[in-house]
């Protein structure tokens, strides 16, 4: 028997029993990636460190950006701050500590060819961060064709989908966007509002699960939709060949 720990709902504890639990504990590799610049790549891959961190997991943040802005933020990260490891993965394959839960992969605005694939073989996940603007949804429509037709990777291969970011609800780019993606039939998990809170706790090393500050609270609601997301894709890894799972 073992038990696995639910972050979305930390009353419930998964009970499974099988045989062979070599994966039970397995690495979740999330991929974060975008090939247009100033999407937030690095902003997302921050937050959802910052998320697991606090729950207690060991996470891993690989920054593969030679502008380093996601290890620049751990440089400055508090040390009373919970721990996320940093790897420094410019013009390196990343090389993983072991016993972690989470590798989380920062990218630079475009990419070689050979370096994406390697990225994604490697990777469980891959999340795409869009801006609600022409010049952005044209990028993305161009990577969904790279991924499909160049690259092969279905979105069901590899989990992909599509966070909002930085978007204003009741404008107009925000719709053209939602119908954007509609009709590419990109699976948008999530939106996340803009917000200066973000730059706030950035400058400081910080994310918006870093602080009990309730100003943020509406915003950590905005991430919930990806974490459950993410939760589910690892559970149903996880339970491949199970005998039999409970729920208390």
């Amino acid at each position: 028997m073992y038990l696995v720990f639910n972050p979305l709902k930390p009353s419930a504890i998964i009970i499974i029993y099988r045989q062979d639990s070599s994966h039970l504990y397995s690495m979740q590799k999330i991929l974060v990636i975008n090939p247009k610049g100033g999407c937030g790549k690095s902003t997302i891959s921050a937050q959802l460190a910052g998320y697991y961190a606090n729950w207690g997991m060991r996470v891993a943040l690989a920054d593969t950006d030679p502008q380093k802005s996601s290890l620049n933020w751990l440089r400055i990260r508090p040390l009373d701050a919970k721990t996320i490891i940093g790897i420094n993965a410019i013009k390196e394959r990343i090389v993983v500590p072991d016993g972690l839960d989470y590798l989380i992969i920062d990218t630079a605005a475009g990419f070689h060819e050979n370096d994406f694939r390697y990225l994604a073989e490697l990777c469980d996940n891959i999340l795409i961060p869009v801006l609600p603007s022409a010049m952005d949804t044209h990028a993305a429509s161009h990577f969904a064709y790279q991924l499909l037709i160049k690259y092969r990777i279905t979105f069901e291969d590899k989990k992909i989908c599509v966070i909002a970011n930085r978007t204003r609800l009741r404008s107009i780019a925000y719709r053209d966007l939602l119908s954007f993606l509609d009709t590419l039939k990109l699976p948008l998990i999530t939106t996340i509002r803009e917000s200066k809170h973000y730059i706030d706790c950035t400058a400081t090393g910080l994310s918006i699960f870093d602080t009990t500050k309730s100003n943020t609270s509406n915003l950590r609601k905005d991430w919930l939709p990806v974490i459950r997301w993410l939760y589910q894709t690892k559970i149903k890894k996880t339970t491949n060949n199970t005998k039999k799972i409970e729920y208390t």
